[in-house]
């Protein structure tokens, strides 16, 4: 046996014991409020029943039975002192005048010889008293009537039959204490409940409203409300609201005059190559001021975004079918399958210009295209297949780099400016959503496009 054996498996770390304990306490925080709550008063009811039924309920009943052992004891002593019938009927009808005991005695009958079964609390204690006071063997019958308790003590010249009341061995505080216990703790946790329920409601307001934000919804109707420290998180997600919304206006007015900018000189440009007439360096030059002009205008979509368009309730199926169509007329083999009834709240046309870019990518690189949506389980999928060359597992997040192309040509027809993937993930995040790449089973690249309903 080894040292390690000895001494005992080793104790858990700390993290695995606290990773333990998680796993039984509630994850949202209204049952953790509430456990908070309800433990201590539990406890304190534990506590304060074990006090009561040590000490208050114990001590109540040892005295009753106590007190009980006594009259019996003394009416034995009174009949052994005046045996005859006259003493003996005066003192039984005193006892049960006095006492509330009924006594009789039954001549010549004797007790079973075995030591009588004691089952409960309340008969042991009564066993104690009879045997510190009579002094006698006796049997305790508790099912002679409801209600009353049958004493049989053994006398020389027969059994002496006691009945008590159950009010003589039996307090009914005890009773009332439990009910009472239980009354008060079903009021404080119908009472914790509810407010727990109003601090909480602010912030799932604030979490709904931050997840709208997420989403690219408007959340127009918040307000801080509920408990100093929510109304806190609440006022500073209003100001990230304000920042956000500001930064994506001053950005779409910087753009608006950077588009005019470039635009003038560019045009310029193209008016003085124009007047130079033909010849190859002409031609190289006029090629390279419309990729620029190209790439100019697809950085302003990039950069501008869908920022300042509203969000409304959209019929997504809809919107497929005219993007579609759109491609189909430019020559585009598509076959798409949107399952009925998709309305979820969009930017309508930020959503059709990223499914323009994804069907656009995928005509210029396949010869099929094919286009799924359907919805399952809190989100929508969108699958766009090809059959083309597909993407490398190793470049799969480098393609939605701005500006990033795998053809290095940097050839329009064959490349475009390397923002159709950039600006579709950027509209879809846009939406609280996501893009992933993966393989086709047609043997090309395979779009995956997530959105929350």
């Amino acid at each position: 046996m080894t040292a390690d054996t000895a001494a005992g498996p080793a104790p858990l770390p700390k993290r695995e014991r606290t990773g333990f304990l998680k796993r039984f306490l509630p994850r949202t925080l209204f049952g953790r409020s509430l456990v908070i709550i309800v433990t201590p008063v539990i406890l304190a009811q534990a506590v304060a029943t074990w006090i009561f039924y040590d000490r208050h309920w114990d001590t109540m009943t040892n005295r009753l039975a106590f007190a009980v052992a006594g009259d019996i004891a003394m009416v034995i002593s009174v009949l052994e002192h005046d045996p005859t019938p006259e003493g003996r009927n005066w003192m039984l009808a005193n006892t049960a005048r006095s006492t509330d005991l009924i006594v009789t005695l039954e001549p010549g009958t004797t007790l079973p010889e075995q030591p009588p079964q004691l089952r409960g609390l309340l008969e042991r204690t009564l066993g104690k008293a009879l045997d510190e006071r009579v002094h006698r063997p006796f049997a305790i019958n508790t099912r002679v009537a409801h209600e009353w308790y049958e004493i049989r003590v053994q006398m020389p010249d027969g059994v002496l039959s006691v009945m008590s009341p159950e009010r003589r061995l039996f307090s009914p505080t005890s009773y009332i204490f439990i009910l009472w216990m239980v009354g008060s703790a079903l009021v404080l946790f119908t009472v914790a409940i509810i407010f727990m329920r109003n601090q909480i409601r602010p912030i799932k307001r604030l979490a709904a409203a931050a997840d709208a934000l997420g989403k690219g919804r408007d959340v127009a109707n918040f307000k801080p409300e509920g408990a100093t420290e929510v109304r806190q998180a609440a006022a500073a997600f209003l100001k990230m609201r304000e920042r956000i919304h500001r930064q994506i206006t001053q950005r779409t007015e910087m753009l608006a005059g950077v588009s005019h900018d470039l635009r003038t000189p560019l045009t310029r440009m193209k008016l003085a190559l124009d007047m130079l007439g033909d010849g190859p360096e002409v031609e190289e030059l006029m090629t390279d001021v419309a990729e620029m002009e190209t790439m100019i205008e697809g950085y302003l979509a990039f950069a501008r975004g869908e920022g300042t368009e509203a969000v409304t309730p959209t019929d997504l199926t809809r919107i497929l079918n005219e993007t579609v169509a759109g491609a189909r007329r430019e020559g585009a083999e598509v076959l798409l399958e949107a399952a009925a009834d998709m309305t979820l709240p969009l930017r309508p046309n930020a959503m059709r210009r990223c499914l323009a870019n994804l069907l656009s990518n995928a005509r210029r690189h396949g010869a099929r295209i094919w286009v799924q949506a359907e919805r399952r389980g809190g989100s929508i999928e969108i699958l766009v297949d090809d059959d083309g060359p597909g993407i490398p597992k190793g470049s799969r997040e480098d393609v939605f780099k701005p500006f990033f192309r795998l053809d290095s040509s940097r050839n329009q027809a064959t490349g475009g400016a390397g923002l159709g993937l950039t600006i579709a993930r950027d509209v879809v995040r846009s939406h609280g959503g996501d893009v992933t790449l993966s393989d086709s089973p047609h043997g090309g690249l395979r779009v995956l496009i997530r959105l929350p309903v």
